[in-house]
């Protein structure tokens, strides 16, 4: 958020000037989050269920890692370059696929990065509203968490909430320019292999126990 506060800025100062471009760009990150925040909502219990499986995150992330470079290869020429440009249904359809990210493993920003590209939006332009839709979806499954475990929350809980929050703002702020240009010139081929070298070696290892 800090990265494009002025970005989101404009876009809010846009809203109340009922500007056409600021009012694309809310629509498509608020359709973009619609199919997360119904099933997240719904399938909530099952979501949790997953996270007890190990296993499931090691091929997630071999699976992920491979999908990746197939995508890489074979994603078609792109005919969007920005996110208030962005067809509705394409908006949708990132959405959807984000919903992937709800599997354990399965990296968030990676899906619906993926996802855009296939969808026909241009690199950089995906990146950005992969870490624009992250807004509400992360504060959505945030705020679910918390609602379902608003019983079982005292100070300790409450601490290291605050201290994952910093460091996660922290170590944000430093990866996500880096990112960018790393996704610039050399696309998601280095991101791919990682994926892949550590979910294999997290297989074997859960295998041979």
């Amino acid at each position: 958020v800090v990265l494009y506060r002025q970005r989101l800025i404009d876009v809010l100062a846009g809203l109340g000037r009922r500007d056409p471009e600021a009012i694309r760009f809310t629509r498509n990150v608020l359709v973009g989050f619609l199919p997360s925040a119904v099933i997240g909502a719904v399938a909530y219990g099952a979501i949790k269920a997953m996270l007890n499986t190990p296993i499931i995150v090691a091929v997630a992330l071999i699976v992920g890692g491979v999908a990746i470079l197939v995508i890489e290869r074979t994603v078609r020429q792109p005919t969007c370059d920005s996110v208030e440009g962005m067809p509705l249904r394409t908006a949708f359809g990132i959405g959807l696929v984000q919903c992937l990210s709800m599997i354990p493993g399965v990296s968030r920003s990676g899906a619906t990065i993926m996802g855009a590209l296939t969808l026909g939006v241009e690199r950089r332009t995906a990146a950005e509203y992969s870490f624009f839709l992250a807004i509400p979806t992360m504060m959505g499954a945030t705020t679910l968490a918390l609602w379902k475990a608003r019983d079982e929350l005292g100070d300790a809980q409450a601490t290291a909430i605050a201290i994952g929050f910093v460091v996660s703002f922290i170590v944000a702020m430093l990866v996500i320019k880096w990112f960018l240009n790393v996704v610039q010139k050399h696309g998601f081929a280095p991101f791919a292999w990682y994926r892949i070298v550590v979910g294999s070696i997290a297989l074997v290892w859960l295998l041979a126990r």
